[in-house]
């Protein structure tokens, strides 16, 4: 498989890397749109989360409970952090694996969802 995330999860190619177990990986963004800016993605290759099967559940959960533990770690939980999901080409997703962008560390301004 050809898939950028994939050799990352599997060390073919470097990343800063800030967490890792059997089932996730998480690293610093190379384009970093906040001064805390980090994908976490499940070591299985899903292409995104509309690809994402019932028995995928605890995977997903997994993904923002660790998003969460990393805010923690990285002292942005009392100022606020964002959690996105990009899913689609319309949506800025570039790589075709699940994964999110956890971003922190200054305002981060208002989204409005209509």
């Amino acid at each position: 498989m050809d898939c950028l995330f994939c050799k990352i999860a599997n060390h073919k190619i470097p990343a800063k890397i800030v967490y890792e177990d059997e089932e996730l990986i998480a690293f610093d963004d190379i384009a970093p749109k906040a001064p805390v800016h980090i994908l976490v993605i499940p070591k299985k290759h899903i292409d995104s989360v509309t690809d994402l099967k019932e028995e995928d559940a605890p995977l997903a959960g997994r993904l923002l409970i660790k998003a969460a533990e990393i805010a923690k770690n990285k002292g942005i939980v009392d100022s606020g952090f964002r959690i996105i999901f990009n899913t689609g080409k319309h949506s800025g997703q570039e790589v075709d694996h699940i994964h999110l962008h956890l971003l922190g560390g200054k305002p981060l301004g208002s989204m409005v969802c209509e």
